[in-house]
Formats: C-alpha cells, structure tokens, sequence
C-alpha cells in the first residue's frame, strides 16, 4: 500500500514509522514535512530530532518536503491519505487535496478555533464545508508518539461513515504492537479526542495542587459525563463515549506524564502563566487552544459543562487554580445520572 503522511511532527512521523515497518504488510510510506530543513536533517540524520529524539527512522522511510500548493499532485496515486497536522492546519490541506479520490483519514484532536472565522467546528465538519466529496474519517484513541514510535503496545479506533475508508486504516497500520479497532460514530471519536485534552487540563491542575487521588478519579469520571453530554448533543453513541476515544483517550491524556495538556495543568498549578507553561511544551497543547469552543458549541446547545468552564475561566485569568477548584467543590448537589 501507498501511504503519505502529511505532516512530521512527532504523531505522524510515529505513525509513518510504524506502518512503514508492519510486519503484517509491506507499505511504502512517504512523510511530508513543510518545512525544507526539516526534511533535509530528518533525510540525512535519520531521526526527527525535534519531535522524536532517540528515535532512529526506519530505512524505508521516505521524507520529503514542499510547498503546501504541492499536495494536490503528492496525493496523487497514494492508496491512503494521512493529514498529520494540528487542528489549525487542517482547513488548509483539505482544501488543497479537495478533489483526491482515495480515502483521507486526519489524526488532529480538538474543535477548530472560534477565531477562525468560524463558529468552531470539529474535523469532519470543517471537511464537509471544504471537501465534501471526500471519502474520509479520522484515526484517534489513546496514544503518545514515542510509544507508538517505539512499537510499545497501543490501541487505536478508525472512524468513519465509509467502511472502505474504516477498513484501508487497519489495512496500513493493524500490526503486532498496534491494534486497531473500525467504529461508523466519527462524531463521538471526534469529540472524546477534544473535549479530553480540556479536562487534562483540569487533571492537571488537581495533581498540581497535591488534592489527592480521591479528587482525580471525581474529575476524571465527572469529566467523562461532561464529554458525553456534549457528544449526545450532537448526535454521538452513549457506547462510544465508554471506549478508545472516549474514556482510554481522557484517563491516558488526564494522568500520563507525557501528556502535554496535563503538563499544563502542572505548570499553572505552579503558578506559571498560560504564556509560560506553553512556551515552555516546546509542542501544542490542543486543550489550550479549544477550551474555549469547548463550552461555546456546549452553551450553543444548552449542554452544562462546568470543569470545562472553570478550565477556560482559568486560562482567560479570570480565576486562580485554587478558586477553580473552589468553584467546582461549591457547586450544589446533584444526582448523578
């Protein structure tokens, strides 16, 4: 199979090592970097030193680099299609590969920023406006790069409504060390990858602020009845919500060390700035970013999501992590359910 991965950062330069050295097939895989220096050191050094230091590329590995007004002719002949972008990237490929016939799957995890002009849509919204003859989905679920990278044990869910496009991911990347499981509810995979990074921010800032293990695991499952609340509001599966994308993906981003949303939970919980514990990740922290849509769709749709409130009036400066953590212990009580 034919695969380009766009984007080489540390998630889709782990995803290209990994399918490129599937025992259970033999891909050719091409990782398109944007910028030219990049490509050239990963090319010669055989490591993307940046994202994934240590971290050897394997031979076959084909890195490449261009302009972004090229990928409608790198596409071309490809079997499969990985836009490795963050969310604010993603808008723009679509729109370069609009026209591509073989089926696109993109990993980013959040809503697109407000900011953008928009009212802040998820992934396979902003496909629809932009490329709506795509046949396309999303591969997502709990995983960090440098495991993946290192072939450590992960599982992963391929969404989509097409089953061709559902069963051409497990095709390039089902192997020994990664397992990939199809699901057809792309909304709920869409919203678990982005409303966790949100409440890892919040798990974070509960570690931070030394509360216990007895208030990480109410965060964690309050965080999860948020998540589905908003899922359910726009038109997810309940079941979902209990699977990869769902609870896997928020208690691995809530309580991993590699987790960049947590980090800056931590950070804040020190008593950083929001500009600090940014600067200082070196890489993007979709939570930051996507808080604030977060609770726009949800208060759109009449959907309470108060630890994603209180993440948000935190990164915005209007409360201090104790009075955050006072806000949401204050709250009055409720049934569960």
């Amino acid at each position: 199979m034919k695969i380009i991965v766009i984007g080489a950062g540390a998630w889709g330069t782990a995803l290209a090592m990994s399918a490129s050295q599937n025992p259970l097939a033999t891909h050719a895989v091409t990782l398109w970097a944007r910028d030219p220096a990049q490509a050239a050191t990963m090319q010669a050094e055989r490591v993307n030193a940046r994202y994934l230091p240590g971290l050897p590329l394997p031979a076959a590995l084909r890195v490449i680099d261009g302009p972004a007004s090229d990928l409608t002719g790198l596409v071309d002949g490809q079997d499969l299609v990985i836009i490795a972008t963050p969310m604010a990237g993603l808008r723009g490929v679509l729109q370069q590969i609009r026209d591509c016939r073989q089926p696109v799957a993109w990993l980013c995890k959040g809503f697109e920023s407000a900011a953008a002009g928009t009212s802040g849509l998820l992934a396979h919204e902003i496909q629809a406006q932009e490329a709506p003859d795509l046949i396309a989905g999303v591969l997502s679920g709990p995983s960090f790069a440098q495991e993946v990278a290192r072939g450590q044990p992960t599982a992963l869910v391929a969404a989509s409504r097409h089953a061709s496009v559902r069963e051409r991911l497990v095709q390039a990347f089902h192997s020994p060390s990664l397992r990939v499981y199809a699901n057809d509810d792309i909304v709920g995979v869409e919203v678990g990858g982005a409303v966790k990074n949100v409440l890892a921010i919040a798990t974070g800032l509960c570690d931070g602020l030394n509360l216990g293990l007895n208030a990480r695991a109410a965060l964690i499952t309050r965080g999860l009845a948020e998540m589905t609340r908003l899922g359910l509001a726009l038109g997810a599966r309940t079941e979902t919500f209990m699977g990869l994308s769902g609870l896997g993906d928020l208690v691995l981003t809530a309580t991993g060390d590699l987790s960049r949303n947590r980090k800056v939970g931590l950070l804040l919980a020190q008593g950083q700035t929001l500009a600090q514990a940014v600067a200082s990740l070196g890489h993007v922290a979709e939570g930051v970013y996507s808080a604030r849509t977060v609770v726009q769709r949800a208060h759109s749709l009449g959907v309470e999501m108060p630890i994603a409130q209180a993440v948000v009036a935190l990164l915005d400066g209007r409360m201090q992590p104790a009075q955050a953590v006072a806000a949401l212990m204050g709250r009055d009580p409720g049934t569960e359910g």
